[in-house]
């Protein structure tokens, strides 16, 4: 690479930046909140920018996936491109928001700190506690830096399979060391600030104070984070090989750390259900209760617990990205600009901008919405076909495409057929469950109501409960807890392969079709 230097100005965001020649735009562009769904491998057209100032060629991926009057109006396809002169991009940034946990819970005090990190595909949120008083010290959020190499799980692991994991487990394993030492600092900064404060720590330099660093994620991060091979989780029958939990010394990691300090990742349960889920089931306590209830998690991978203190079912399935916007032609992440609720009112549409301004494109939430107004207007079919038409207009540029119905037709399938095949197993009937509860951010904002409409969830509304952030909750929880509580727990899920059920296809197919009516 050239030692030269050239700048790169984002508008509208008047951003400047410097990278040296030949840096790939991917790398420059990406933690200014440019997605690369596809990975960057110019499948797809996510990651569009458009050239006001210099030169960027034509590739034939662009040739094929911009039309002759986007090209001509200067669009291209980020991750085609290097940095050879100074550019000037139009960039429609975003912020988004991360969801934390604020949750107060019992515990057993102890010495020391403790940091929970929530390894997320898209996002990560990390906590730093005082594990005699409880408090939160520190609060990190930020998007998984594994991102640039694709969106969801599947794209990460065929990165990994094409050119190897070390990659992937370097970019994770430098980013949260990074975390966790920025936590500590602040840690730190606000003790010596608030010394004289009743509840803050005392001494200054508290970073041997820290005991244990405790990890959960999905059977994919987990296997990224830990150096296991991913390979068996690519081909059937898609079960890993040492889902355990795994403990680390932060040298291992090349963390600056107290060499007492431990790194644990809690154990997987199977499939691709890890130990987010596991974290879940505590957060929620499916685990305890005397009444039949569920877990649904709905990130980048869809994944449905059904159980109680008896016995706990569990299962995972293809369906997350759309709820996530990808695979949508308008998709995008819950962030400025994305439609993220639509109303009918009057016989027409009326939509909600996230950050306000011009719409750019409709995150899952949104997605939901608009296709249960597009139902209750007769626009779209129980079929899901669209009427006398081939796609939707929402506000400003953005679009609902038929194709766009069918991407969610298969994901709320896929997830409504598993909760029904796993209750029914526990010889139950979906109207015996107590509770069904929403973990993560889209089960957070998603509106009950259209759920219910879309079929996606047939329960009445007061049982279906938006949980936030269990995963988060669950690591925290962990902090205080024996390790082998949670292998013990993990032992006691049996994961499901929907696959090997032999009812699922006749299940699924049923579940495609949309409610005729309102439930």
């Amino acid at each position: 690479m050239s030692s030269r230097v050239h700048a790169v100005r984002l508008s509208p965001a008047s951003t400047r930046l410097e990278a040296p020649e030949g840096t790939r735009l991917q790398d420059i562009l990406f933690d200014q909140g440019v997605e690369f769904p596809c990975g960057g491998r110019g499948r797809c057209k996510g990651c569009r920018v458009r050239v006001l100032r210099g030169a960027l060629g034509i590739t034939p991926e662009e040739q094929r996936l911009l039309t002759p009057d986007q090209l001509r109006d200067g669009w291209r396809l980020a991750c085609r491109h290097a940095l050879h002169d100074e550019l000037e991009l139009e960039l429609a940034q975003w912020e988004m928001t991360i969801l934390g946990d604020e949750s107060h819970f019992a515990f057993t005090p102890q010495e020391g700190w403790g940091i929970a990190i929530d390894l997320g595909t898209t996002t990560i949120a990390a906590q730093l506690l005082d594990l005699q008083t409880g408090h939160v010290l520190a609060v990190q959020t930020a998007l998984n830096a594994q991102a640039r190499h694709g969106a969801d799980i599947m794209s990460r692991l065929e990165f990994a399979l094409r050119h190897g994991q070390s990659e992937l487990q370097g970019l994770i394993r430098e980013q949260l060391g990074r975390i966790v030492w920025s936590l500590i600092e602040s840690a730190r900064a606000r003790a010596c600030a608030g010394a004289n404060k009743p509840g803050v720590p005392r001494a200054a330099d508290r970073t041997a104070c820290l005991k244990r660093v405790v990890l959960v994620g999905n059977t994919v991060m987990h296997h990224l984070f830990c150096g296991v091979p991913v390979e068996p989780l690519a081909s059937f029958p898609f079960e890993p090989k040492q889902p355990g939990r795994m403990r680390f010394g932060p040298s291992d990691l090349g963390w600056a750390l107290p060499q007492e300090a431990v790194v644990e990742f809690l154990p997987c349960v199977g499939g691709f259900v890890g130990s987010d889920i596991l974290a879940g089931i505590v957060a929620t306590g499916l685990h305890t209760s005397e009444e039949l209830g569920a877990l649904m998690d709905l990130g980048t991978n869809g994944e449905v617990v059904v159980g109680n203190r008896h016995r706990l079912l569990c299962t995972s399935t293809a369906a997350g990205p759309a709820f996530e916007g990808a695979r949508i032609s308008m998709g995008m992440r819950a962030a400025t600009g994305a439609i993220s609720a639509v109303e009918v009112q009057d016989n027409f549409l009326s939509c909600r901008v996230i950050g306000g301004g011009e719409p750019r494109g409709l995150c899952g939430s949104g997605l939901v919405d608009a296709v249960a107004a597009g139902l209750e207007l007769e626009w779209i079919h129980p079929s899901g076909r669209m009427a006398n038409r081939t796609e939707m207009p929402l506000a400003g540029a953005v679009i609902l495409r038929a194709s766009d119905v069918r991407e969610l037709q298969l994901a709320k399938a896929a997830i409504a057929a598993g909760l029904r095949i796993l209750t029914g197993r526990l010889g139950a009937r979906l109207e015996d469950l107590a509770v069904l509860h929403l973990a993560g951010a889209f089960g957070n904002y998603i509106s009950r109501a259209s759920a219910r409409r879309i079929g996606l969830l047939r329960l009445p509304l007061e049982r279906i409960r938006p949980a936030g952030n269990t995963a988060l909750l669950g690591a925290k929880r962990a902090l205080f807890e024996d390790a082998a509580a949670w292998d013990a727990l993990a032992a006691r899920v049996e994961h499901i392969a929907l696959n090997e059920d032999p009812h699922f296809q006749d299940i699924f197919a049923a579940e495609m079709h949309f409610p005729a009516t309102a439930l």
